[in-house]
């Protein structure tokens, strides 16, 4: 039963070396994917069958890179492995032709073999698939939490929507490095655009202040609106020492003043240097 499996493999083995001028054009017209793409893994396949069959190292690695090309493109997961799929009726039809009964029983374990390899594939479209999109949500969170210089040893960050904890890891993260960067010594954490706060949403507010104290900084919560501040009170929210603002002026205000800039007397300043000047 070996010897004879062993028989009908080499002759699998012998077509795909012979018949490579008809199957690989007849593959490509079936799979419907590039032709230079299909050529690659029909000679990683080849070359892994001729020594032995039993290392596809090279044939997984040629699929697993075809996989997230596929992801990066937009095709779906059925379309990428069903191009792989595709050699077995390329195939079958020259071992039609071929008429052998050693082909008909090498064609069965070929077909097994590139069901396996067909699932790997869309195991692979998959996982890459799943690393674009993680990566995607990343930036997304990275450009909608900026931090933002207002001015010499202030800094800010406006948060719009909605702050959960994979969020306030991001705030806490760029806003610890925008300290460092810098060497502020106030930041500005406005949530005018945040839709709701609840007790979450304030614990996580509560974490990037602390953090943010340990690095030396002063934190300024701003956005505090009268339905926010009715919520806050009502849900028995304690910010203890944490001073709040009703808007980002006045908490930089707040922040000029702590930094002993005072703005009343720089205008005034201004407007007798001009009485002077007329």
């Amino acid at each position: 039963m070996i010897v004879h499996a062993d028989v009908a493999r080499r002759r699998i083995e012998e077509l795909l070396r012979s018949g490579e001028e008809q199957i690989l054009p007849r593959w490509h017209a079936i799979a419907k994917a590039p032709i230079d793409e299909l050529r690659e893994i029909y000679q990683a396949l080849r070359d892994a069958l001729e020594t032995g069959g039993d290392d596809l190292t090279d044939v997984r690695g040629v699929l697993a890179e075809l996989s997230r090309a596929r992801a990066r493109q937009g095709y779906t997961p059925s379309d990428t492995a069903r191009a792989v799929f595709g050699l077995k009726e390329a195939l079958y039809e020259a071992v039609e032709t071929d008429g052998n009964a050693e082909a008909l029983r090498g064609f069965i374990w070929f077909s097994r073999l590139i069901d396996d390899l067909g699932l790997f594939t869309f195991e692979s479209y998959v996982t890459a698939r799943e690393k674009i999109i993680l990566d995607q949500a990343e930036q997304l969170l990275e450009l909608s939490t900026p931090v933002v210089k207002l001015w010499e040893g202030i800094v800010a960050v406006p948060l719009v929507g909605t702050l959960d904890s994979a969020r306030t890891q991001v705030v806490m993260e760029k806003l610890l490095q925008t300290l460092v960067d810098t060497d502020a010594e106030h930041a500005v954490i406005d949530i005018t655009g945040v839709s709701a706060v609840d007790t979450q949403v304030a614990q996580h507010l509560l974490k990037t202040v602390v953090a943010a104290r340990l690095m030396g900084a002063e934190c300024v919560i701003s956005g505090i609106r009268p339905q926010i501040a009715y919520t806050i009170v009502t849900l028995g929210i304690e910010f203890g020492d944490i001073v709040t603002k009703a808007s980002l002026a006045d908490a930089l205000a707040y922040a000029l003043r702590r930094s002993g800039i005072e703005i009343g007397a720089a205008r005034k300043t201004r407007v007798a240097v001009r009485t002077e000047d007329v």
